[in-house]
């Protein structure tokens, strides 16, 4: 892949920064010739440039270049442009199928005839080994030693495939376990601001930007680095130089003034900034900060707040290059050579920001006040759900004498014994506080201010209430170092907050195991039990399956909850315990000032420690060096018996023709489905229950209970994400009234069974499925198996009120239809019960964002006939399904070119 363009407009530039020079697509160039661009979001200029340097007249077009610059006009757009990544992000739950259909890919380029090894990423690729971590052992101190151990006994066939790809494919790295969460090393490591490439013997100074098969990329455009998550099927065909073609988005412009008060944290903030965003309505639109508040706001407070991106549903939340990045890029042990890159290059290109930029143009704006951010958290179930600090208690306690979380009236007080313990346990009392998750864990005054919380309530003796599972996951090797060296980790230790892993663990539902007599507890109670996470999700079924409450918090005020043991108190006015001496500790009593936590970041934290520590990032521990793999074969020797990768079955039957599209007729339903279903409803995150589809194929298959891991861990082998596809224990399925979990009915038999059989059921009888859905279809976390599986199922179209953007993509790539109702319609003005079979017609002559006609046949014979729209979006998307998804269309390309 080249990497320029044709270069109509004339606007290649030199750039000479330390004696070398750059070639550069300078912006202020092209708008002598597509019009004014001073005033263009910063966000927007980083789709230009992209547009000016592979423009080729093709696939880019200066049409292109004049839409993007037309933008500031309305401060909308109806057209797309394609855009290419520098680079590509990917964790290993998301990373491992996308290393597993690449190597798919090599298998089924060879029998059709092409050189395997021509599948390679283009684009440099970074894999940062990072969910593979479980909170089996907390509060001791050899917690970390026992987590690494278990995760290389437990994942060694993946981590096996994994250096065989680090190996076998070129442009391709893997950051080890035990390193960091992906994002923090993307935003402490990997990114550059500036990124360079040589082209022949040309060097090219271009934007850093970056897609990621994890939702929270985002948090690197705290950096000005443009990324943002994409479903593993946008990232492989993106890794095989792919465009991905995006509607020009809507920018919303979020206006910062004044500063935080004392007590107030980046956590407080962005949940602030969540809420605001979710009840505005961002979603697929960039959100970009600016205003007199960013003088004063940290890059890793920028990056807190770029990271909750999908938790307020925008596309990024973009900060602008100042001088505040260039001062985290050397605080962070960046070359010196590309921090002055990256200044003259922003200069440059009039993408830099002070005091004298003007303010660009938005879609439309809002603005917030940092003075009036109050102490908060979020939940029990939603990152929007802010609830102010005082409130907790009476929120919970309302919600839970109203019977919203299926607890009885009288029964909201009630505590029951704990078999073998010396205490009770009763309706929000926490049983996890976990410091965890790439929001926070990045962010070093929170931290801080959580080890100085643990180190006034150490000195007042103060301990958590032994019911509560603390833990640490910190987000990166240098945490350790700046926490041990201002002593606070000591503190941390004493509290039960022992470092537990180096990776995403709780957010991600890699709590790990609660005590057995605490689970009794709480299953034959039917308790409502609590966590507290300094995470990003806290969805439903989420953090841990006996936990139905979950609240998104700053780290400081995870350990007040740990220390607290409710979140039926109000910590604003009540005691969070009493002290060694007998008299009551308040928060206010432990909480740091913000002199305090300023002064002890800047005493402890170098630039020394980064360099040190990402000095040789990819070698990674002893387990890591030991693993052995056959470096010569140029595709992979898959194993039969593995249940952690196999060869998945897209490419089956493969051949060079392209089918016609053909209208789907008597689809049966598999399934009815309320608002706001996530991935992890879809897909599901988290550990595998023995009763289940997937832990009946791991029993057998020879896998013990104890050994089951997680989904994500087993990503890489089709046969269990397929059989955990609509598999989550909180699903709703309306054809089952009052029914949770993943079941569904077969007609015309009536029979009840999981999903996964009656998927299975129908296939056999060669019946293709649809699936109903309401708002917010797809929510969460960028899981490219939630499209994997609903095509494995058989399911030919999914039919709802709105899609999240990532799932609606994921979708089409997969070769399955989005289609959306239309205004004024839905699952139940239709009357939709799940006995009825439904053709959808028209599809031969298919066109993006077409309307489609869906006849709706009832149980007792009579028809319904109506119109949807159809989500394909974008011409290239139209010849991804015609090919019967986005790898199929670049293998078939590939053969061709051979």
């Amino acid at each position: 892949m080249r990497m320029i363009g044709q270069d109509s407009l004339k606007t290649r530039r030199t750039l000479n920064v330390g004696g070398k020079e750059y070639h550069y697509f300078s912006l202020p160039e092209a708008a002598k010739q597509i019009g004014d661009i001073t005033r263009l979001p910063f966000s927007l200029k980083v789709l230009l440039e992209n547009v000016l340097r592979f423009e080729d007249g093709r696939s880019y077009t200066v049409d292109d270049a004049k839409a993007i610059a037309e933008w500031a006009k309305e401060g909308r757009s109806t057209k797309e442009v394609p855009f290419r990544p520098a680079r590509i992000l990917l964790q290993d739950f998301t990373g491992v199928p996308a290393v597993v259909d690449l190597a798919a890919m090599r298998d089924a380029l060879a029998k059709l005839g092409g050189d395997p090894r021509k599948v390679n990423p283009l684009v440099p690729v970074d894999l940062v080994i990072d969910h593979s971590v479980m909170v089996d052992v907390s509060g001791t101190a050899d917690a970390l030693k026992k987590n690494v151990d278990i995760e290389f006994e437990r994942n060694g066939e993946r981590y096996e495939f994994l250096r065989w790809g680090q190996s076998g494919f070129a442009n391709f790295r893997v950051v080890p376990p035990g390193t960091g969460i992906c994002h923090q090393v993307n935003l402490e490591y990997l990114a550059q601001v500036v990124w360079t490439s040589q082209d022949g013997p040309d060097s090219y100074a271009f934007p850093d930007s970056c897609y990621g098969t994890d939702s929270h990329t985002t948090m690197v455009n705290g950096l000005g680095v443009l990324g943002w998550g994409v479903g593993g099927i946008e990232a492989e065909a993106a890794m095989l130089g792919q465009p991905i073609a995006m509607l020009i988005p809507d920018v919303i412009g979020f206006k910062l003034s004044g500063r935080l008060k004392e007590g107030v944290t980046a956590t407080d903030l962005v949940l602030t900034v969540t809420q605001m965003l979710r009840k505005k309505g961002v979603v697929g639109k960039f959100v970009e900060f600016y205003g007199p508040g960013l003088a004063d706001l940290p890059l890793a407070d920028r990056a807190t707040i770029g990271n909750m991106a999908p938790e307020y549903g925008a596309t990024c939340g973009f900060f602008p290059v100042d001088k505040t990045t260039l001062d985290y890029l050397r605080l962070s042990g960046r070359d010196e050579h590309r921090i002055a890159l990256a200044e003259a290059y922003c200069k440059a290109q009039g993408m830099w920001h002070d005091a004298s930029t003007p303010d660009p143009v938005f879609t439309d704006t809002l603005e917030l006040d940092l003075s009036t951010v109050e102490p908060s958290l979020a939940g029990p179930k939603r990152p929007q759900d802010r609830v102010a600090l005082g409130s907790v208690g009476a929120s919970f306690s309302k919600d839970l004498a109203a019977g919203v979380m299926g607890v009885p009236g009288d029964k909201a007080d009630l505590r029951v014994p704990v078999e073998g313990a010396n205490y009770d346990l009763g309706h929000g009392d926490v049983v996890i506080a976990a410091i965890t998750s790439c929001t926070n864990t990045s962010n070093p005054y929170v931290l801080v201010a959580a080890g100085l919380v643990a180190k006034k309530a150490r000195a007042k003796g103060l301990k958590p209430k032994p019911w509560v599972k603390t833990s640490l996951a910190p987000g990166s090797q240098v945490v350790t170092d700046y926490l041990t060296k201002s002593g606070l980790q000591a503190d941390l230790d004493a509290l039960g907050f022992q470092t537990v892993g180096y990776g995403c663990t709780t957010c991600i539902g890699n709590s790990g195991p609660l005590a057995d007599p605490i689970v009794d507890a709480v299953e034959n109670n039917k308790l409502v039990v609590a966590s507290v996470l300094s995470g990003n999700r806290n969805f439903e079924g989420r953090v841990h399956q006996n936990v139905r409450a979950n609240y998104l918090a700053s780290p400081p005020l995870v350990v007040a909850y740990a220390l607290a043991g409710t979140v039926k108190l109000n910590l604003t006015t009540d005691p969070i315990g009493t002290g060694s001496d007998g008299k009551p500790v308040f928060l206010k009593d432990i909480w740091p000032t913000q002199q305090e936590v300023n002064d002890t970041v800047h005493a402890v934290l170098t630039r020394q420690m980064f360099q040190t520590r990402y000095g040789d990032v990819f070698k990674g521990p002893a387990q890591w060096q030991a693993i052995r793999v056959d470096a010569d074969s140029d595709t992979y020797r898959w194993n039969s018996g593995s249940t952690y990768v196999q060869n998945p079955p897209y490419f089956e039957g493969m051949t060079m023709e392209v089918k016609p599209i053909a209208s789907v007729h008597g689809a049966r339903v598999l399934a009815v489905l309320a608002d706001s279903i996530t991935t992890d409803h879809i897909s599901p995150a988290g550990s595998i229950r023995k009763v289940s589809p997937a832990g009946e194929y791991l029993l057998e298959h020879q896998v013990r209970q104890a050994d089951f891991n997680s989904y994500g861990a087993r990503r890489g082998n089709h046969q269990v994400m397929m059989r955990g596809t609509f598999a989550n224990s909180r699903i709703r399925n309306e054809m089952l009234p009052g029914i949770e979990g993943g079941m569904s009915k077969h007609y015309p038999s009536g029979e009840q069974a999981p999903i996964y059989d009656v998927a299975m059921k129908y296939k056999a009888e060669g019946v293709p499925l649809v699936v109903f859905g309401g708002k917010e279809y797809g929510t969460g976390s960028s899981r490219d198996w939630a499209a994997k599986g609903t095509f494995l199922l058989g399911v030919k179209a999914v039919i709802a009120e709105s899609f999240e953007r990532i799932h609606r993509s994921n979708l089409v790539g997969m070769g399955v239809l989005p289609l959306t109702f239309k205004e004024g319609e839905d699952r139940k003005t239709l009357g939709l019960k799940g006995d009825e079979t439904i053709d959808l017609l028209g599809l031969e002559a298919l066109k993006p964002r077409m309307e489609v006609k869906m006849v709706i046949t009832r149980a007792d014979g009579s028809k319904t006939e109506t119109t949807l729209l159809c989500r394909v979006d974008t011409a290239d998307e139209v010849e991804y399904y015609k090919n019967g998804g986005i790898l199929h269309y670049v293998l078939r390309g590939m053969a061709k070119a051979a």
